[in-house]
């Protein structure tokens, strides 16, 4: 749109900090973007005062975020508008690519459908400058169908995560935080260590996967190099990109293999390390 982004740093959660947008408010300003990293939604009553306060929109990226409830509301509905992502790993994901904007402005929505169908409201008739951004009908299809399951494979994750932290807890690892009554769905289970690049090694030669998200922080891809960002601009950004790691998270994890994970990283730190008993009562 011709806009300049203005960037701010995250937390230790890497979501974007409030008290740092606000200090980043000028009159130029025409909107707030908060992302929902990993599945965790930003604090959305902070930035919607301070967006109220300065005049401005609020645009979400749920993209990682599908389900996530905080204070009685789902992720998506707290600005005018909010975009989420359907790629197939994500919480709702189609069979291949697709994705979603939701809005409550009838304003926004009628100039959406104009954009995402060549411009148009009739058929050969452009109205606008036209994209083809149509949800393909097959993954439409594939959505239905799943959509009504979303919330019990959230809890799934939930229930995971909390797996998760018992068997770590006391491991020299960073863990992400409790989902406080659906404010997290765990789209990744990310936790941070120092010898990140060890411990991932580690694991790849016992057999199990591990991602990162993200290697290089936004300030410092290529792309934008023009806008002058060094490093140590966003340290905590910085810190994130460099620490993280992402351990298998879906909701048909079995509990199992998610101790089989946890045994890997404890016998990393320990050395070997007798075989963690299997909580009672878990599936």
């Amino acid at each position: 749109m011709g806009g300049t982004p203005v960037l701010v740093d995250c937390d230790a959660n890497g979501v974007i900090v409030p008290q740092l947008v606000a200090a980043a408010i000028t009159p130029r300003t025409k909107a707030i973007m908060p992302v929902h990293l990993f599945g965790w939604i930003c604090d959305m009553e902070a930035i919607n005062a301070i967006a109220k306060k300065a005049g401005v929109l609020v645009i979400e990226d749920a993209c990682q975020a599908h389900g996530a409830v905080w204070q009685g509301q789902r992720a998506g509905s707290f600005g005018i508008s909010a975009a989420f992502s359907f790629y197939p790993a994500k919480n709702l994901g189609a069979y291949g690519d697709g994705g979603i904007l939701v809005t409550p402005s009838k304003e926004v929505a009628d100039r959406v459908r104009v954009l995402r169908n060549y411009g148009s409201r009739v058929k050969y008739e452009h109205v606008d400058l036209p994209f083809n951004r149509r949800l393909d009908t097959i993954q439409a299809a594939v959505l239905r169908v799943k959509l009504p399951h979303l919330d019990k494979w959230n809890a799934r994750r939930q229930f995971l995560a909390d797996a998760y932290r018992e068997h770590l807890a006391d491991l020299p690892v960073g863990l992400p935080p409790p989902a406080e009554a659906g404010r997290h769905v765990y789209h990744l289970f990310v936790i941070t260590a120092k010898d990140r690049d060890a411990l991932r090694t580690d694991l790849t030669e016992q057999g199990i996967e591990t991602g990162i998200h993200y290697p290089i922080p936004v300030h410092r891809q290529p792309v934008i190099q023009s806008m002058g960002f060094s490093a140590g601009s966003f340290p905590q950004a910085e810190q994130l990109a460099a620490h993280s790691l992402s351990l298998p998270m879906y909701p048909e994890l079995p509990l199992a293999h998610l101790e089989r994970v946890a045994n890997a990283i404890r016998r990393h730190y320990e050395g070997p390390h007798p075989t963690l008993p299997r909580e009672r009562g878990r599936e």
